[in-house]
């Protein structure tokens, strides 16, 4: 599996979240949050949250989903050789868009996108994951989008553990 993401393969501000990824191999890591994601929410009030402001575990799941289509899309992107610069997004200017819809909607929404995830990069041929370009004004390869993906599902899984109490 691909190595972990130099710093100088993805902006500063994302390495907390490849920081937060287990040292184990990748896919092991993408295959198995689901699993931990589903034991979370088995009881879980999809309408709570933890403070006035703050997303119910609804809202999280939904942008959880929403962060794993973009960055899978920009994984794509790089992957198949494009190069031309790709947009940000505003989390917050999108989840008032979001769709109406039940935490167990939510989640299913969440497995399939992670397993198209999945099925994107697993065939990667090894060139494929240096191969990067620029989103948000910021420089990133295909390897550390991967990487991102899975650290962004591992901080959300602890702030549902340790702010909504989940688990």
């Amino acid at each position: 599996m691909t190595a972990r993401p130099r710093p100088e393969e993805y902006a500063p501000f994302y390495a907390g979240y490849i920081d937060a990824v287990p040292d184990v191999d990748l896919f092991e890591t993408l295959e198995t949050q689901p699993v931990e994601l589903d034991q979370l929410l088995a009881e879980a009030d999809p309408d709570y949250a933890y403070e006035p402001g703050k997303w119910a575990v609804l809202q999280v799941i939904q942008h959880m989903a929403d962060t794993e289509r973009v960055f899978a899309f920009r994984a794509l992107w790089w992957a198949r050789g494009e190069t031309s610069p790709l947009a940000g997004f505003d989390q917050d200017d999108w989840m008032p868009h979001a769709p109406e819809q039940s935490l167990g909607e939510a989640f299913t929404e969440f497995l399939a996108i992670r397993a198209s995830t999945l099925a994107l990069f697993q065939p990667l041929a090894p060139e494929a994951w240096g191969r990067g370009g620029e989103a948000s004004g910021h420089h990133m390869t295909v390897r550390a989008a991967a990487w991102v993906l899975a650290g962004h599902v591992e901080h959300h899984t602890r702030i549902l553990r340790e702010r909504y109490g989940l688990g």
